[in-house]
Parts: structure tokens; sequence; C-alpha cells
């Protein structure tokens, strides 16, 4: 059963539980990034991340975790897909480093004996944010409209990155959009997918299917976001929602065919990191780079196995730190090579990883979304 047919089987099997689950099994489950390239690289396409998910569903509801796992799933589904939860622990983390009490956890060494709780500390953003940014509800198009598009405003993404969420609708509006953010929408449900709750998962795709199914397109900037919209129609079976995935688009899909003006000199470096779960779970590669290339005076390097994970991988670096530590150092190492002064990428989850690899080397380079750049060119912004 070694062989990659063999796999397969076995993972099909345990996603219908019609096989034990061994220990040797379950480890190697959970140290699967999902990060789907073997989709990419299988000539029969076989949907590698559904059936990842079903099996890690079985583990959960079958195999006995260890406490430290149980109370780390709890704080990740019970904190960050709601954001209230998520504001209240990011004014938290704020009085954390500005009270000096990081610096002092940090000399003390305890954190050395939870890598876990060290790999997130680690993650944490400097002044982390807190408050979710004021989007109004409805934008009017700067041009005839070209349809109407709702957006998925997430959860990390309207805390920790606003911005991304500000320069999106400001983008589609710019291009033509009816751009509606709709009362009602929630977390998409990647983190429990990605955990194994697929019943939790369930119920925040209805809530979305319902809020944001009237829209021609359903826009998210964030790769993860999008990856799991569209397997709603697996995920629930259902005609709507099936529907309702066929017209999920990254937001760099609509820009690149709708591209806005005026468009002023940008005059930077930048290199171009492919998240996974855009890659390979959406198939979204020439997009972004489309976007990058339409901003005058940029200049598009590109990245050494661009579209290799970064070690981010939804929680992955949560639940098994020391990987995604040496996929990151690769990653930082690769960047750093280009010479580029920005690396851009298109989710909340890589950007976080990114610029905490970034500052651990001592490297002065942002990392950016996308459609911040492409903001920067349309309003003359500049650097």
């Amino acid at each position: 059963m070694d062989s990659p047919r063999g796999r397969l089987y076995l993972m099909r099997a345990a996603g219908e539980g019609r096989i034990g689950l061994t220990q040797n099994f379950v480890t190697h489950m959970d140290r699967c990034l999902g990060c789907r390239a073997c989709e990419t690289a299988c000539p029969a396409g076989v949907p590698f991340g559904r059936l990842l998910e079903e099996v890690r569903a079985q583990i959960e509801r079958r195999v006995p975790r260890p406490l430290s796992r149980k109370l780390l799933g709890r704080l990740i589904l019970g904190v960050f897909p709601v954001r209230g939860r998520l504001a209240a622990l990011l004014v938290l983390t704020r009085v954390y480093q500005g009270s000096g009490l990081q610096r002092l956890v940090r000399r003390t060494g305890v954190l050395r004996a939870f890598p876990r709780l060290r790999a997130m500390e680690a993650l944490l953003p400097s002044g982390a944010g807190g408050a979710a940014s004021d989007i109004l509800r409805e934008v009017v198009p700067h041009a005839p409209s070209r349809g109407r598009v709702a957006v998925l405003t997430g959860c990390v993404q309207a805390l920790l990155f606003p911005e991304v969420n500000r320069a999106t609708v400001a983008l589609l509006a710019r291009s033509g959009f009816h751009v509606l953010i709709p009362e009602g929408q929630g977390c998409c449900g990647a983190l429990h997918l990605h955990w194994g709750d697929r019943e939790t998962g369930r119920r925040l795709a209805r809530r979305n299917v319902e809020a944001l199914g009237s829209a021609d397109w359903i826009v998210t900037n964030a790769a993860g976001c999008g990856a799991a919209m569209r397997e709603y129609g697996h995920l629930l079976r259902e005609e709507r929602a099936a529907a309702f995935a066929g017209r999920v688009r990254d937001v760099t899909e609509l820009l690149a065919e709708h591209l806005p003006e005026p468009r002023h000199p940008v005059p930077v470096t930048v290199t171009y990191h492919e998240p996974c779960h855009l890659a390979h779970g959406q198939r979204v590669r020439e997009a972004p780079r489309r976007v990058l290339g339409a901003i005058p005076g940029l200049r598009l390097v590109e990245l050494p196995e661009s579209d290799l994970c970064c070690g981010s991988a939804g929680v992955y670096n949560l639940t098994e730190p020391e990987i995604a530590e040496q996929l990151l150092a690769r990653k930082v190492e690769r960047i750093e090579g280009t010479g580029a002064e920005i690396v851009v990428t298109g989710n909340p989850g890589c950007l976080l990883q990114l610029r905490k690899g970034l500052h651990a080397r001592g490297l002065r380079l942002e990392a950016r979304h996308p459609v911040e750049l492409l903001l920067r060119s349309v309003e003359g912004s500049g650097r």
C-alpha cells in the first residue's frame, strides 16, 4: 500500500470510516500541509484536498487526541472565526506587547517549552489590529455597472488587514462593479474544514450561501476562503450551493479582466508568492501577475519555487511549527535572492507568515496584497 494508488485507497477508506486509523496513519495525515499541490501534479485530477478533509473529520471523531491539541483546537475554532472574540484577543495582544510583558516572557525562555504557543506568539503582528474597517454596505460603480459583486470581508482579513478590504471595494467600484457587502455573512469555514469539523463548516457555508448568494459574483481576497467557498457544492450537496460555488472569484480574476483607470507609476521591484489555495486549490495563477504587470513602473521579478508552501497552510504553522519553520526559512531565502523590495501574496495567513519570517531574518521588505499596490497606482500614491 506504499504506492500512490494504495495511499489514495487508504485515504478514501479512512474518509468513509471503513478502516481503522493507526497512529502512524494519523501522524501522516496531521503532517500533510493540505497545500493541494498534489492535485496540480496528479494527471487524474484526484481531489486530495476533499479526501484530506474527510479523513481528518474521521480522525477527530474516532481518535483520542492529546489535551494540548484539544485546547489549541478550541482556541483556533472558538476565537479566530468569530470577529468579536478575535477583536477582543487582539486588544489583549496590544496590551501584552505594549506593557513590556512580551519582552519579559521572551527573556525568561518559557515559550521554548511550548512550541505551538511560541509559534502563535511569534505570529502576532506589532500593534495588532482589533477593530474591523468601516466599509459601506453598498458601493455604486464609478462606471456603467458590469454586474453586482458580493464581497466576503472575512475574519482575519477584516481585523488584521482591513486595508486589503478597503482596496478591494474601491478597485471593484472603479472597475465598474456594483459592490455589496451583505450583512449576515460570516466565516467561510475553511479553518473548521482543515481541522476536521465538517458540521460547523456546513453550518457556516449555508449561512454564506444565504447572505451572499444573490450577487452575480462572490468575491474574496483571501485564497483560503476562496478555495473553501468553491467547495460548497461538494460540502453541502445542494444545487444552490453548487451554483454559488461556480460564481466564486478571487478579486484579482475580476480586476485582471477589468483593470481600473487611470494607473500611475509605482516604481518598486516586487516578487510574487503564490498562495497554495489560490494556485493549487483554485488554479488561479496568471490573474495576480497580470494585475501586477499592469502597474506602470513596477518591476515584477519571478520568485523561484513561487508555488512552494510558505508553511502557513491554514493553521499548520501552529500545529506543526517545526516543519512550518523549515518551509518559511526556505521561502524567505528565495525571496531575499530576488532583490525585491516587496513580496506580494493574496492570503492573510501567508502575509502573517511571511512578515514573521522577513522580520526574523532582519530584512526590510514589505509583504503586501496585490490590491494594495494596484490601489497605490490608481490613486497616484506612488511608493
